[in-house]
């Protein structure tokens, strides 16, 4: 028997998944099986039942009697032809794609094998019920009760943080609570969050997710969670409830901490993995899409369908040119935004998803069901715009206007400017003004840049100034994995010292960078801990740690870097001058000049000359304002941001900007305690910046 043909019909079963009716529970599986059975569990007894309904690529049927708590899976039944892209076998239990809780682990080992290890081409005859996790039947948490802050993109300072990570040793968290959900949304820790100043907390992977089947034997598993397995399940291991015995009530408890963190003015956004499943390469473990439907959700090699078309090295990559596999991707995003109340997202890979017909396209079929959504356009959406293995995945400054991205280019920019590197000082007026050469010629705005100096995934800041090398022995990998392009500078010595003029050094370079990331124009993302001085000890991949080398050390915070971040976020928040809602150029052109250290503006000559690190931005904050939601002009201050990325001190002389101005020292990042000791000064004044260090200077409006 052929497998049926997959076809969308408008309004079919949605949502899919196990929906709670009164009386029982409905089920619902798109598969191109030829038949497929529900398998209720009691414990270790297994019912299996017929889905006796099919329409338009889904089965289906309802179950009277069923009801929240109850654990599930499908076996799917047909050709078992890998040269075909087919790979059903019944003897695999398979995780409902749609299931809104998952209890239990994966347990490899040739159980979870869809293949049989010796022959690929003939299905394993092992069941892999034990070895497998299930879904749950759960009903729909309480509707909130907190409205959701909604902060412009001018107005956003993004915080990236793990969930686990940022509680686990925690003091004023109870330790039930440490390194859960409920943890997260606990007083001490949005107290530091709202303390800090940022507006929006992105979380990474929180959707269900497994190791790799190599990790447990070296005793690590994937602490990060870009290996999803559930698109609308929480994670159980960052649980409080399932920590205590509850299966099932992560669901309500992320829901409740979503509303926590909305109470306390903050934003929730989700990194999001839909490029790739954790099952793999052909020869991972099949544990939900693989069995269900392997030639439709995944990409499959034309010229030899037995192999995936990989551009994430992850083993496979979703195929969004599938309808259903793009219906997929949609009802999660609008279930977190709708149901759990997320206000956003950021797409790991995100190119991936935008490949129907192999190449990246910025009108491809995912683009234009996000554009035209009513519920999922109104949130934020980021990309991380590269994916691997292909000539065209770079593609930072090509996504559609309703996108924001991960500015690759800023990050690396700042990092070599603050090492001294020759011929930077053009690109970083770029990157610090918006990246306009990426942006400003598709008609978006600053704020489709995100900016970032650190992220999860490379050095914290500490490690940037601290460790020329990466240090990722602890892996498994021999060193081998993670990137050896980190731009780093170790300031003198590979790791921890007592020296203490390394370390005061180490400490300036950090703050010149922390002021440059939220000074800049754009959407500013700070990396979670980098505040507090965190470190990874080197290490660059730290995916696999989940252990004090990742969580957060709240014994040994850096005080200084922590006020003072709280400090710079604060003087970002207060001035719109620094949140440009749009390029200038033209007849606005005066509202940001650049002069030399001499106090002149700066020729092309100038600009072009590679042994320059310094230079003074001016910033007009009442010539062309911005205009608020209400059409009120956002008049301003007007700065001075005077930039000295050499190793000696620099003579700057203040410029003539506007008559009659008086500036004042706001920042300084080479002695911040001392930052008065420059007093008032005019035009025509001198003043001197440390080796690589930041001054700033704000002139009141009269």
């Amino acid at each position: 028997m052929s497998a049926p043909a997959r076809t969308v019909l408008p309004g079919t079963l949605a949502p899919l998944g196990a929906t709670v009716r009164d009386g029982g529970t409905n089920f619902a599986v798109a598969s191109r099986a030829e038949r497929v059975e529900l398998c209720l569990f009691d414990g270790t007894d297994e019912q299996r039942l017929d889905l006796p309904e099919y329409d338009a690529g889904v089965w289906h049927g309802f179950v009277p009697g069923v009801g929240p708590g109850q654990a599930y899976g499908y076996r799917a039944h047909g050709p078992y032809e890998p040269a075909r892209g087919l790979r059903y076998n019944p003897a695999k239990l398979l995780l409902d794609p749609y299931a809104r809780a998952v209890a239990g682990e994966v347990r490899f080992g040739p159980e979870v094998l869809g293949h049989d290890p010796d022959d690929p081409g003939r299905p394993s005859a092992l069941d892999s019920a034990a070895h497998v996790p299930r879904g749950l039947v759960v009903a729909a948490p309480a509707a909130t009760s907190s409205p959701a802050p909604r902060y412009s993109y001018a107005d956003t300072v993004i915080y990236e943080v793990h969930v686990k990570g940022f509680t686990a040793t925690h003091p004023g968290v109870p330790p039930e609570l440490r390194g859960t959900y409920a943890g997260l949304a606990h007083d001490a820790a949005l107290a530091h969050l709202v303390g800090l100043g940022v507006t929006t907390v992105e979380l990474l992977p929180v959707h269900h997710h497994v190791s790799e089947a190599f990790l447990p034997d070296r005793g690590l598993t994937n602490y990060w969670g870009y290996n999803t397995i559930g698109y609308f399940a929480p994670h159980p291991g960052y649980s409080a409830e399932v920590r205590g015995g509850r299966p099932g009530g992560e669901v309500a408890e992320f829901r409740a901490m979503v509303d926590a963190v909305h109470r306390a003015g903050l934003e929730v956004v989700l990194d999001v993995v839909f490029n790739h499943t954790g099952e793999g390469d052909p020869h991972g473990p099949t544990l939900c899409h693989r069995g269900l439907d392997n030639a439709g959700y995944y990409r499959l090699d034309p010229a030899d369908p037995r192999r995936y078309l990989d551009t994430t090295g992850c083993g496979n990559s979703l195929d969004t040119a599938d309808p259903f596999t793009l219906q997929l991707i949609m009802d999660s995003l609008r279930y977190w935004t709708t149901v759990l109340g997320v206000d956003g997202f950021r797409f790991d890979l995100a190119p991936t998803l935008a490949r129907d017909d192999g190449g990246f396209d910025r009108l491809a079929a995912f683009f234009d069901l996000v554009a035209q959504d009513p519920v999922v356009s109104r949130a934020k959406l980021i990309a991380e715009p590269w994916d691997v293995g292909r000539a065209d995945s770079y593609d930072l400054g090509r996504f559609p206007p309703l996108w924001r991205e991960w500015n690759g280019r800023y990050r690396d920019t700042v990092r070599d400017f603050w090492r001294s590197h020759d011929g930077l000082l053009g690109e970083f007026a770029t990157r610090f003004a918006g990246s306009a050469d990426l942006y400003g010629g598709r008609g978006r705005r600053p704020t489709a840049s995100v900016n970032f100096v650190t992220a999860h995934d490379g050095f914290t800041l500490a490690d940037l100034v601290s460790y020329d090398r990466k240090h990722n022995e602890a892996n498994g990998d021999g060193n081998r994995d993670g990137t050896d392009d980190n731009r780093s500078w170790n300031c003198g010595h590979e790791g921890p010292t007592e020296d203490a003029e390394v370390r005061a050094l180490r400490g300036r370079q950090q703050r010149a960078l922390l002021t440059t990331l939220l000074l800049s124009f754009g959407v500013p993302m700070l990396l979670g801990g980098d505040e507090l001085g965190r470190t990874q000890r080197g290490n660059n991949n730290a995916y696999c740690q989940d252990d004090e080398l990742t969580w957060f050390d709240w014994a040994h915070v850096d005080e200084e870097l922590l006020a003072f971040t709280r400090r710079v976020i604060a003087l970002r928040r207060s001035h719109p001058v620094f949140r440009r809602r749009r390029f200038l150029s033209g007849v606005d052109w005066r509202n940001l000049r650049w002069y030399t250290p001499a106090g002149t503006i700066l020729t092309g000559a100038e600009w072009a000359d590679p042994t320059a690190h310094a230079v003074a931005i001016y910033l007009d904050g009442r010539d062309a304002p911005d205009r608020d939601a209400a059409g009120r002009a956002q008049l301003d201050d007007d700065f001075l941001v005077l930039v000295n990325a050499w190793w000696e001190p620099v003579p700057f002389t203040v410029p003539p900007t506007r008559d009659g101005q008086v500036w004042q020292p706001e920042i300084d990042t080479f002695a911040p305690a001392e930052t008065e000791r420059h007093g008032k000064r005019a035009t025509g004044d001198a003043l001197t910046v440390g080796p690589r260090s930041v001054v700033v200077l704000r002139a009141p409006a009269v």
